[in-house]
């Protein structure tokens, strides 16, 4: 579970801190920032599948030049801050009992100039059990100097069988020292325990912006893994509806959330190419193929298979998840993903730009729901829960959204402490 994200001088942020439970909601206008929440999310998630600096900023291409990594929006040019040398990620993240902290520094090389970017510091911290390793350690720590104009120094956190400081590791720059700890020999195993944690945590995002026009292509049999922007729904649907009790769960679902009068789903074969299609079935004997169903209800049969399948991610991040919904249908939308959260252990991070949505949150949601706004040159994170009254107006936030008043009590506020 990834509990918080810190964000300095990362794209448009200057020192902001979004708080994330288990179904997190991102509000704000466009151009506001939450893109760039995405963005440093996905740079997580580049560590965690082991990819350099270069991968992850300028993507990452297979042997015969399909697209594995997506490179991020504006490359290593924008994703400093402007008029900032350097950008610095900090999660934390809750495992059970103990809790998670980590943090990164980047920047371009600074014997170099190329541009290219570099790990400038690194920091794992874990409670109750301390320090795993860290560049720049507290207490005078000798590692401090990085006399080593080649690499990255870190100190490893003492075990029992050393008296003053822990091993002294050099790695590489142009990679996180994260995923270079399985590396070292002489590392203990607890040390890089917590290290692959960490990474399987960055690791188990899956990032869905869902299309209409990729959800309605057929596809080839035996592929159960839902694309990002929803490839492949017709036999990821297929293989969840072969279990009939949890195809009857979908057809309730859609039928609750769409005017359809859904009885079930049929998948017919392509004569000649032997691709898969998706059949919505009706009462009647009605069927709706998928290039006829509405946008909508192919998103919910997508975001579905997201939380509903056999087989989830540990963390969901989807982009605009009210797309194409109707108001009247989105408190079951809301119910639903709070709901599988709450029993299954999933994390739903999600922008959106719907004012009904933000009346219909539970407390839970409600606690780590957060506005994006441009507050002079940089863009903040607040808390709705802390904006002024709010706890008393929770059933008339859309409506102060889309009059702009959070926006207008965020600049309020920030004037006052500039004041005082």
């Amino acid at each position: 579970m990834l509990e918080e994200l810190k964000l300095q001088a990362f794209k448009c942020f200057s020192d902001e801190t979004l708080p994330l439970g288990p179904f997190s909601v991102i509000v704000g206008a466009n151009a506001s920032g939450k893109s760039n929440i995405r963005d440093a999310l996905r740079f997580l998630h580049g560590i965690g599948r082991g990819y350099s600096l270069a991968d992850i900023v300028g993507g990452k291409y297979g042997a015969g030049g399909q697209v594995e990594w997506d490179r991020l929006r504006g490359g290593s040019q924008e994703i400093v801050r402007f008029g900032e040398s350097r950008f610095e990620l900090k999660a934390r993240i809750r495992d059970g009992q103990q809790s998670i902290s980590y943090k990164i520094v980047v920047g371009p090389d600074p014997e170099h100039t190329d541009g290219d970017l570099v790990v400038l510091a690194e920091e794992l911290l874990t409670r109750p059990r301390g320090l795993t390793y860290a560049s720049h350690p507290e207490g005078g720590d000798p590692v401090a100097a990085q006399d080593d104009d080649s690499h990255l120094l870190i100190r490893m956190g003492k075990t029992e069988t050393q008296r003053k400081y822990g091993l002294r590791v050099a790695v590489r720059t142009d990679q996180p020292a994260l995923s270079q700890i399985g590396e070292h020999k002489r590392i203990s195993a607890r040390h890089k325990d917590v290290a692959t944690k960490t990474m399987e945590a960055f690791a188990a995002t899956r990032f869905l912006d869902l299309s209409p026009e990729a959800m309605r292509k057929p596809a080839f049999p035996g592929q159960v893994v839902l694309g990002d922007g929803g490839e492949n729904l017709a036999t990821v649907l297929e293989a969840v509806c072969a279990d009939q009790a949890l195809k009857q769960v979908f057809a309730d679902w859609l039928r609750e959330l769409t005017p359809m009068d859904v009885r079930g789903f049929s998948f017919p074969r392509d004569p000649v190419t032997g691709q898969v299609h998706l059949v919505i079935e009706e009462s009647g004997g009605r069927r709706v193929s998928a290039y006829s169903a509405s946008d909508g209800s192919l998103r919910f049969l997508a975001m579905l298979a997201a939380v509903l399948g056999p087989d989830p991610a540990k963390v969901y991040v989807f982009e605009e998840i009210d797309n194409g919904i109707h108001p009247a249908r989105l408190r079951l939308l809301v119910e639903l993903i709070e709901g599988q959260t709450r029993r299954r252990g999933l994390q739903v991070i999600t922008t959106s730009h719907s004012s009904e949505m933000l009346g219909m949150l539970g407390d839970a949601a409600f606690e780590t729901a957060s506005l994006v706004c441009r507050l002079d040159e940089s863009s903040v994170i607040r808390r709705l829960a802390d904006l002024p009254n709010a706890r008393d107006q929770r059933q008339q936030l859309g409506r102060l959204h889309m009059g702009g008043w959070m926006e207008n009590a965020v600049a309020f506020t920030a004037n006052r402490a500039r004041d005082s």
